[in-house]
């Protein structure tokens, strides 16, 4: 039996399905993090058009999602890579990543910044071999213990 397809395009972040999809991310996050080590973006500013969004789909179903936001000329910062805990280990959050960085190139954006925490070894591993690299605080970020930043050039 061939196993659905799954699609990967730009959607609106407060549809229902997805919005359940950003419920499990919070869910998951305030359980690794304190509230002040938490910076998730609401789903209004993640539908404001300074922001992509993308979402994963297999036969409709939603697994996952990416999104970047415009910081600067030229620069964005990733938010919400999130795959649902039984859509992991088959490479989508690579490819959510990949299709991220095509979306943010053909927008002009040379380079991309991220936050993420030290609780989360396998996202840092794929922001790793991915070529992102350690880059101190930007944009209203402040120093914490429990963030890691991290930056990649187009």
């Amino acid at each position: 039996m061939r196993t659905p397809d799954i699609s990967i395009a730009p959607e609106d972040p407060r549809q229902a399905d997805v919005r359940q999809l950003i419920d499990l991310s919070d869910a998951h996050m305030q359980a690794l993090y304190p509230p002040d080590s938490n910076h998730l973006v609401p789903v209004e500013t993640l539908a404001d058009a300074d922001t992509v969004f993308l979402v994963a789909r297999r036969d409709g179903e939603v697994l996952g999602s990416i999104a970047f936001r415009l910081i600067a000329p030229g620069h964005a910062e990733m938010k919400r890579m999130f795959v649902r805990a039984d859509a992991r280990g088959h490479g989508l959050g690579r490819r959510l990543l990949g299709v991220l960085e095509d979306a943010a190139r053909s927008r002009e954006i040379t380079r991309i910044s991220l936050e993420t925490g030290i609780r989360q070894p396998e996202a840092v591993g794929l922001y790793r071999a991915a070529g992102y690299r350690e880059c101190p605080p930007f944009a209203d970020y402040a120093p914490d213990p429990l963030s890691l930043f991290m930056t990649k050039r187009l």
